[in-house]
């Protein structure tokens, strides 16, 4: 077997040491579910994506994910690593289809005058129902927020583009950089609440801000207590903006950017696009950069 090529890659970022940090191992062939599952829990990330051959004609190669507890169906940031180290190994540019645990996904990989950018089209948006007011109340509280606190514009919802979230929008930026969740208490909540990531967001933006939104996301269910840059939470935003009117599109489609930061101070950015069919949002993609931290071969 040859030398394995393992990258870390900080996605969702143009400076190194910013973003998300993910995991890649260029090529994964050979390794079994336990070694990759130990090639992550030792990574530490809190997703390191596994690249294989493709396994039929509908997709052109397959990306398995592991965080450093167990083996999720598909990681935005990762998948944004693993196709910037493809980038870096001469791949060629344009759009792969990659098969994952949520199905057959495009991605597009192109270079511009500031480096390589990865551009993600994910599963069309599905909402669970809105949590009754009694649970919502109960996640208020393990988050450290008062009900109050809560942005009554739209529900506290599950919403998924292939490995979903549950959408949690608030009032105040100033409170979702101070919050302190009983992060126990949060993971005691998956099973009642339908979901292993809380979203907490706000749209309380300054004027000259580039983004629309601020974001932090929580999963200590499956061993991440907070992630820095989240695809698979900015990405369902965006559909859950445009269903509760709070997106407005143009020429059936509706762009903005969101920006996500942990309570250590470590973050990045993506760009989101919904397209919107009937004032419905029917597809999503994410658009982010990535900046090579280090490759190392064993």
């Amino acid at each position: 077997m040859a030398p394995l090529r393992i990258y870390r890659i900080d996605a969702f970022t143009t400076a190194r040491g910013e973003g998300n940090p993910a995991g890649v191992v260029a090529d994964a062939r050979g390794l079994g579910d336990a070694q990759m599952q130990a090639i992550a829990a030792e990574l530490g990330h809190s997703e390191t994506a596994f690249v294989l051959p493709a396994q039929g004609d509908d997709h052109d190669l397959h990306v398995r994910f592991f965080s450093p507890t167990t083996e999720v169906p598909v990681c935005g940031h990762a998948t944004v690593g693993a196709h910037f180290a493809l980038a870096l190994e001469g791949g060629t540019r344009g759009v792969r289809r990659q098969l994952t645990g949520a199905g057959v996904q495009q991605v597009e990989t192109r270079e511009d005058a500031d480096g390589i950018a990865v551009r993600i089209h994910q599963n069309p948006p599905a909402f669970d129902e809105p949590l009754s007011d009694a649970l919502v109340r109960e996640l208020a509280d393990a988050l450290g927020l008062a009900f109050d606190e809560l942005d009554p514009r739209g529900p506290v919802q599950f919403v998924s583009t292939g490995h979903g979230k549950l959408m949690v929008p608030i009032r105040s930026r100033e409170r979702l950089r101070t919050l302190r969740p009983d992060m126990a208490r949060l993971a005691a909540l998956d099973e009642r609440t339908g979901t292993r990531g809380y979203f907490v967001f706000t749209l309380d933006v300054a004027p000259d801000d580039d983004a629309l939104t601020h974001g932090r996301m929580f999963a200590p269910g499956i061993g991440i207590e907070e992630d820095p840059v989240t695809g698979n939470a900015n990405g369902p935003m965006g559909a859950w903006l445009v269903k509760h009117g709070l997106l407005p599109a143009r020429d059936g489609e509706a762009r903005f950017r969101a920006r996500q930061r942990n309570g250590a101070g470590r973050g990045g950015f993506m760009d989101v696009a919904v397209t919107v069919r009937d004032g419905e949002p029917v597809a999503v993609a994410i658009e982010g950069r990535a900046v090579l931290g280090e490759m190392i071969e064993r």
